[in-house]
This record gives structure tokens, sequence and C-alpha cells, in this order.
């Protein structure tokens, strides 16, 4: 009876430990995802303001010097 509790024991552990890394593999495919996202709203920022942006500070080097 013994031998049946500790296996129980030791299943419930290894049970909880799997769920447990499960856990942390989740959060890190989620922080890949927002990394992810946050570079595409760079580079769509970059590709819809960048030759603004230019022009905005050619215009400001020209007229400063």
């Amino acid at each position: 009876m013994l031998n049946l509790f500790t296996a129980l024991q030791i299943l419930a552990f290894d049970v909880t430990d799997r769920l447990k890394r499960e856990e942390k593999g989740a959060s890190a495919v989620e922080y890949a995802l927002l990394v992810g996202l946050i570079a595409a709203a760079v580079v769509a920022a970059v590709a819809l303001f960048g030759p603004k942006l230019n022009t905005l500070f050619t215009n400001i080097n020209v007229n400063g010097k």
C-alpha cells in the first residue's frame, strides 16, 4: 500500500512539474509574439513616416546653416 501511495505521489509531482514548465513556455511564446508585433509596428511607422521625416530633417539642416 505504501508503494502505491509513493508511486501516486511521484506521478502527481511529475504532472505538476510538467504543467509549470508549459506555463513558462507559453510566456516565452507570448513575449515572442509581442516582440514580433512591436517590430512590425516599427517597420510600418518607418515606412509611413520615413520620407516625411527625412524631408523635415533635411529642411532643418538646410535652414539651420
